[in-house]
C-alpha cells in the first residue's frame, strides 16, 4: 500500500507575454502546482506534522485553507455562484483548520483539486469592470480579487516552504 497522498507535480510553464488574463491565468495555475510540489511525496502523518505546538499550522490545513480560497475568492465572489464547501473542523481559538478532524489527507487533496478545477471552469471572469461586493474590502473589482488569490498562494506556499523544511530538509525556490 502507498502511503503517499501527493505524487509526482510537474508545475507548469508560465505564460511571460499575452493577455493579462493569459498571464493571469498561467500565474494562478503555476502557484497551485508550486503549492503541491511542496506537499508531493509525503504521507498524511507528514502533512499533519505541526512543527510549532502553539499553532494548528500544517501543510494540510494550508491545503484546506487554499480550497476555500478558490471556492470563496474565485467561485464565489469573482462568478458569484454558490459553491459547495466542505466541512472541516475548525480550531475555536483561530482561523486554521483543527487537525484533530479526521478526513484522510487523500480526500482534502482530492477536494483541493475539484476546487481548482471548479475555478479553472469558471475562467475568464464574464466582466472585469464590474464592482464586488466584499465584507472584507469593500468594493472590489475582478482585477483585485485575482491578483489578491495570487497573493494568498503566494504567502502561504512560503508557509509551505518552510514546513517542508523542518519536515526532511527538503528546499526549493
Amino acid at each position: 500500500m502507498n502511503d503517499i497522498v501527493i505524487e509526482k507535480i510537474i508545475r507548469p510553464e508560465r505564460t511571460l507575454s499575452g493577455t493579462w488574463l493569459e498571464v493571469i491565468a498561467s500565474n494562478l495555475d503555476y502557484h497551485r502546482a508550486t503549492f503541491l510540489w511542496k506537499c508531493e511525496g509525503l504521507t498524511e502523518t507528514q502533512l499533519r506534522h505541526r512543527p510549532l505546538p502553539s499553532t494548528d499550522l500544517t501543510l494540510l490545513s494550508l491545503m484546506r485553507h487554499l480550497q476555500g480560497v478558490e471556492r470563496y475568492w474565485l467561485q464565489h465572489r469573482l462568478a458569484d455562484t454558490t459553491p459547495q464547501y466542505p466541512t472541516y473542523r475548525t480550531n475555536p481559538d483561530t482561523d486554521w483548520f483543527d487537525e484533530s478532524d479526521p478526513t484522510p489527507a487523500k480526500d482534502v487533496y482530492a477536494d483541493y483539486l475539484s476546487a481548482c478545477a471548479d475555478s479553472r471552469a469558471l475562467f475568464p471572469p464574464r466582466d472585469l469592470t464590474r464592482p464586488i461586493p466584499n465584507p472584507e474590502f469593500g468594493n472590489t473589482d475582478p482585477h483585485f480579487i485575482l491578483t489578491h488569490v495570487i497573493e494568498e498562494y503566494a504567502r502561504h506556499t512560503g508557509h509551505a516552504d518552510l514546513l517542508r523544511e523542518s519536515l526532511d530538509g527538503t528546499t526549493g525556490e
